[in-house]
C-alpha cells in the first residue's frame, strides 16, 4: 500500500480498514448523484440534503445492477467515478487544501500538474471503495442554508448493517452555479487533512516536483499491473 493511502483516514480508529473504505464510498456516492442545479443564487437552489436523499437511491440501483460487471470490466469502476462523482467535487479547491502551504509557493504549471494528479488519487481511491459496495446507505439530517449563502455543510450518518453509525459532515459550496463538495469529514477526520499530512511529509522529503513525480510514478505502476492482469 503506497503513503497516499495508507494514512491516519484509511486507518482510522473507530472502525477496520475495509469498514472505513466502505463508509468513504458512502460518503461520496450516495453524496453526488445529484447535487448540481442551474440556479445562481443559493436560496434557488434546493436544499442539499433533500437533493441527496432522493440521488441516493438512484445511485444504489444502478450499482446494484452493475456489480458483477464492475467486477469483471475494471475500466467500468473508472467510468462510473467518472460520470456520478467526480463531476460533483470541486477538485481545485480540495487539491489547494490537501497540499497546505505548499499550494501558494507553488508555479501555475505546477499547481495544475498536481490538480490533475489528485484527481488520478481521487479516481483510484474511489474506484477500490465501488468494488466494497454492499448494504450501507446513509441518513442525510436536513441542513439549514442562510439566504445567500454560498457554503454550508450539509450532516449525515453511515449506517453499516451490524455496526455503530458513522457521523459525516460534508462541506459544500457553490462554484459554476452548482453545489460542489471541497471536504468530508468522517468520524471527525478529515479527508483534506488527512491528504494534506501525507502531502506535506511528502514535500519535505523530496520537494514539490518530487512529490509530482512521486504520484506520476505510483499512477504508471498501477496502470501497468492493471495491464498484467488482462494479459
Amino acid at each position: 500500500m503506497n503513503g497516499f493511502t495508507n494514512n491516519r483516514f484509511t486507518n482510522c480508529s473507530f472502525t477496520s480498514r475495509l469498514i472505513c473504505r466502505r463508509i468513504l464510498w458512502s460518503a461520496i456516492v450516495l453524496l453526488v448523484g445529484g447535487l448540481g442545479s442551474q440556479a445562481a443564487l443559493a436560496e434557488q437552489i434546493e436544499s442539499p440534503s433533500v437533493t441527496l436523499e432522493r440521488a441516493s437511491n438512484h445511485i444504489i440501483e444502478i450499482l446494484k445492477s452493475d456489480q458483477e460487471r464492475m467486477r469483471k470490466e475494471p475500466d467500468r469502476v473508472d467510468e462510473i467515478v467518472n460520470e456520478y462523482i467526480l463531476p460533483y467535487l470541486d477538485e481545485v479547491t480540495m487539491a489547494k487544501l490537501a497540499l497546505g502551504k505548499s499550494w501558494k509557493t507553488a508555479s501555475t504549471q505546477q499547481k495544475r500538474d498536481f490538480v490533475h494528479a489528485f484527481r488520478t488519487l481521487l479516481i483510484r481511491t474511489y474506484s477500490r471503495s465501488l468494488l466494497e459496495f454492499s448494504d450501507q446507505s446513509i441518513k442525510f439530517f436536513p441542513a439549514e442554508v442562510p439566504p445567500g449563502a454560498t457554503r454550508t455543510i450539509v450532516k449525515a450518518e453511515a449506517i453499516l448493517p451490524g455496526r455503530p453509525s458513522v457521523a459525516l459532515v460534508y462541506r459544500v459550496r457553490i462554484k459554476d452555479n452548482t453545489w460542489k463538495i471541497y471536504d468530508i469529514k468522517v468520524g471527525g477526520i478529515s479527508l483534506v487533512t488527512s491528504y494534506r499530512g501525507t502531502f506535506t511529509q511528502e514535500v519535505r522529503k523530496r520537494g514539490l516536483d518530487g512529490l509530482l513525480k512521486y504520484m506520476r510514478d505510483t499512477k504508471n505502476a498501477r496502470d501497468r499491473l492493471a495491464i498484467n492482469k488482462k494479459a
